[in-house]
């Protein structure tokens, strides 16, 4: 059974920083997609950023060059860091994964963390 843990939420001022957790188990293949996505009130949830197994990550433009990945395998824990924080930035961050990599679309993917407020003030 697939377990999806996001974590690491919390409110900045603009220009703070944040690492978001994500911690999935339970594949049956080694090969995963792991992706950040991001919901503010009244908006649609957007892909932010994605990470597969085989070292491969994108990110979207809006948190390009301000977002990074790093993994601790032995912990199978993906963590996301977020600089350089605006308050656009503000938003409801979810974790997913998935076997098959479907890009930075929410419909791809099956398995979701329960999601980690992300508030950043001005």
């Amino acid at each position: 059974q697939v377990h999806v843990v996001d974590s690491g939420g919390g409110s900045v001022q603009a220009g703070g920083s944040l690492r978001l957790s994500c911690a999935a188990s339970g594949f049956t293949y080694s090969h995963n997609c792991i992706v950040w996505f991001r919901q503010a009130p009244g908006k649609q949830r957007e892909g932010v950023a994605l990470i597969a197994s085989n070292g491969y990550s994108t990110y979207a433009d809006s948190v390009q060059g301000r977002f990074t990945f790093s993994q601790d395998n032995a912990k199978n824990t993906v963590y996301l860091q977020m600089n350089s924080l605006k308050p656009e930035d503000t938003a409801m961050y979810y974790c997913a994964a998935d076997p098959f990599c479907g890009g930075l679309s929410p419909e791809n993917y099956r398995y979701w963390g329960q999601g980690t407020q992300v508030t950043v003030s001005s």
